[in-house]
Order: structure tokens, then sequence, then C-alpha cells
């Protein structure tokens, strides 16, 4: 790779840093190429990315990032996992590295926050932002769905009150 490549790298890992809502490193040492393309395929599902450069040009493109606490955990095989949804990224990497034991998570970070191990596990159990949309559309909605029942009960009430008195008539 010459110096005008590793420049581009440099800036292109520099972008993915400053713009995700979370960043994952683990090792992957032992990982088969089906085993990474299945990974990869994953995160590409949830919206995000896997990525593998060298340690020090990572290091070089943290610099003055939001999340430049992870520099210390780029050290041998290191694989980044990233997206800009904040949970995406660490729910994937959870869930594979409960399925493939040869992927053990080093830590993250979450904007300026670093994460350890358990850290990125607890960020995984957090909703996604589908999720929580959906939760908030639910609360906003279930309050006009409240008033139109109330509005239409009494005239339920009526029609089945009346439909009473009619059998006993007949």
């Amino acid at each position: 790779m010459d110096r005008a490549q590793k420049e581009q790298l440099v800036d292109d890992l520099g972008q993915i840093f400053e713009s995700s809502g979370v960043v994952v490193v683990a090792h992957y040492e032992g990982m088969t190429v089906a085993e990474m393309q299945d990974l990869r395929a994953n995160m590409r599902e949830a919206g995000g990315s896997v990525r593998v450069a060298k340690n020090k040009l990572a290091k070089i493109a943290l610099e003055g990032k939001p999340c430049a606490s992870i520099a210390e955990y780029l050290e041998g095989m290191t694989v980044i996992a990233y997206s800009e949804d904040p949970v995406a990224a660490a729910k994937v990497v959870d869930k594979y590295t409960k399925e493939n034991d040869k992927l053990v998570v080093l830590g993250g970070a979450m904007g300026d926050t670093a994460l350890d191990p358990a850290g990125v596990k607890a960020v995984a159990g957090m909703p996604s932002r589908e999720e929580l949309i959906a939760s908030i559309a639910g609360c906003i909605g279930a309050p006009a769905s409240n008033i139109a029942g109330a509005i239409g009960a009494p005239a339920s009430n009526i029609a089945s009150v009346l439909s009473t008195i009619e059998e006993k008539a007949a």
C-alpha cells in the first residue's frame, strides 16, 4: 500500500469514527472467511458495517475523534464494527459472539463514552432506534385511541341496551 492509499484509508476511517453512533472493537483470530462474511452480512442487514484495518492506521485516524478511547483496544487481529444507529453494531456483535466464540469483544465507544465488554453488552440490550420510534408512536396514539373509544362507548352501550330490550320483548 503506497502513501496515498494509506492517507485515503486514514481519511475513510476518520469519517467512520466521527459519524458512527457506536463503534465496537473485537478480536477475530481463528475466524474463517465464511464466518467473517456471515458477520458482515448480519451487520449489513442491521445497517452497520465491519472493517478490518491496520491498527497503526486506525490509531492515526482516531486522533481527535470522539471515540479516541478505543485506541487502547487496537492490538493484535482486530475488527471494527460500526453503525449510525447507536445500538445496531453492538447488537449484531453481541449476538454473533454467542454463536461464535472466536469473535471476542474488546470494547468500544458510543460517541465520546468508552465502553468495556460489559458496556458493549449493555448497549446491545438497549432498544434500537426503530423500536424506540415504534414505542413513542404507540404512546402518542394510545390517548387518541382511548378518546375515540370513550366517544363511541355511549352509542354502543345504548345499542346493546336496545337490542337486549328488543330480545326480551320478542
